[in-house]
C-alpha cells in the first residue's frame, strides 16, 4: 500500500486557498513551550506556494511576520495574535491536496516531521523496599 505524508500546515494553507485568501500569509500553530510552528506561503490566482518551510518560532518571530504584512492563519491563531484569521484544516481539503500529489511511498518509508530535538531524562529504576 502506498501512503502520503502531508503536514497540517500545508493542509491549512490549502484551506486558505479554498477560502479565497490572497497575498502573503503564515500558518501558525501552537508548538507548546511558548513556541509556534510556522510556515510562510504566498497565494496567487487561487494557488499557494511555500515561501519558507515549517519551523519553530518564538512569539516575537511570528509578530515580525505580521508586521511585515503576512496574514497569520491557523486553528487557534487568534488566541495569541488577535488580528489573525482562524482557519481549520478540513478532511475534504486534505483529500483534494492528496489528489494533486504523486509522491506516495510505502509505509516503512514514511517519516514524521521532527522540529524539536528529543530531550528527556530517563527515569531511574524503581526502588525496592524490603
Amino acid at each position: 500500500m502506498k501512503l502520503l505524508g502531508l503536514s497540517s500546515a500545508e493542509c491549512v494553507a490549502a484551506q486558505a486557498a479554498d477560502a479565497g485568501l490572497s497575498g502573503k500569509f503564515s500558518v501558525v500553530m501552537d508548538a507548546q513551550r511558548e513556541e509556534f510552528y510556522v510556515a510562510d506561503y504566498a497565494m496567487s490566482a487561487g494557488k499557494f506556494a511555500e515561501v519558507s518551510p515549517l519551523k519553530l518560532a518564538t512569539r516575537d518571530e511570528v509578530s515580525r511576520r505580521e508586521r511585515a504584512g503576512n496574514l497569520l492563519i491557523g486553528p487557534e491563531v487568534t488566541k495569541w495574535f488577535p488580528n489573525g484569521r482562524v482557519i481549520f484544516p478540513r478532511a475534504e481539503t486534505l483529500g483534494k491536496l492528496a489528489l494533486t500529489r504523486n509522491d506516495f511511498v510505502s509505509g516503512d518509508k514514511l517519516e514524521p516531521i521532527y522540529l524539536r530535538e528529543a530531550n528527556f531524562v530517563k527515569a531511574p529504576p524503581p526502588r525496592v523496599f524490603a
